[in-house]
């Protein structure tokens, strides 16, 4: 993994994100790209050069964050973008060949009652790149346990499970695999793929109505550094990600989430 893509808001929480970002790659040779996103001017003609001033002002909020960060000889390259967030930040992680996104679970939203804000649900519902989501005010620790929730062991592509194995490999982490059978699971679901079977230290099987309740079930007894879903076309996680926001009552992780991109059912 040699690029990652760390887009930040106006908050507390882009220090906090930025800073596990850094830690997260301590010690490969990834770089950071860092990108504050402001909006396009609708002014009179009176304020014509109001895109001028809000670019000062997300250049300086921009520095003023790198300067906050500990950036422990990572690099990091930053840049202030006019455009809509999320078109924005899907143009930049193509131009930049991104391999992962990673984003904090609040974005902006001050609603306590939401999990996943409007920029992270968006990422998720729109960009085709894995994201790691950091919790509000998550501080880094090495990643050693990954509990990842399968209702189907079918992998598309070898590219989707990549993301997991540089973790894997970067930590020495130990992956338990937990396959969720569900009503809606039928036979072609029970197969695993040969590779995500060799990644498994542990593997589980447990029949609940959906994955998140396999995950309740199973999160407090394995007690994971990493929760890790795949995003599929169909299935609980795709409907949770159909709208922009989530809301706690539906899902939510109190330790960094690594959403996988799978292309298949």
């Amino acid at each position: 993994m040699k690029n990652i893509l760390v887009p930040i808001g106006s908050n507390t929480n882009a220090i906090h994100t930025l800073q596990y970002a850094i830690d997260f790659v301590e010690g490969t040779t990834a770089k950071i790209y860092v990108i504050n996103v402001y909006g396009v001017a609708k002014a009179a003609s009176s304020m014509k050069n109001i895109d001028t001033v809000l670019e000062k002002d997300s250049t300086k909020e921009l520095k003023e964050i790198l300067n906050s960060v500990d950036k422990k000889d990572v690099e990091i390259i930053s840049k202030s973008i006019k455009g809509n967030i999320t078109d924005s930040i899907e143009r930049a992680a193509k131009q930049l060949h991104v391999d992962l996104i990673i984003s904090s679970a609040k974005s902006n939203s001050t609603n306590e009652k939401v999990f996943l804000g409007k920029i992270s649900g968006s990422l998720i519902k729109h960009t085709d790149l894995p994201v790691l989501i950091v919790p509000k005010e998550y501080k880094y620790k090495p990643i050693l346990k990954i509990l990842m929730a399968i209702k189907s062991g079918i992998i598309s592509s070898p590219d989707v499970l990549s993301p997991l194995k540089m973790i894997l490999n970067k930590f020495n982490a130990n992956l338990d695999l937990l396959r969720v059978i569900t009503p809606k699971s039928n036979e072609e679901d029970s197969g695993i793929d040969s590779e995500l079977d060799t990644f498994a230290s542990n593997f589980t099987t447990t029949k609940n109505g959906t994955i998140f309740q396999g995950v309740l079930e199973h999160l407090h007894d394995t007690n994971p550094d990493l929760l890790c879903v795949i995003r599929r076309k169909r299935g609980f996680f795709k409907r949770l990600w159909e709208k922009d926001r989530v809301y706690k009552k539906d899902f939510q992780s109190n330790v960094p989430l690594l959403i996988l991109k799978g292309i298949s059912k």
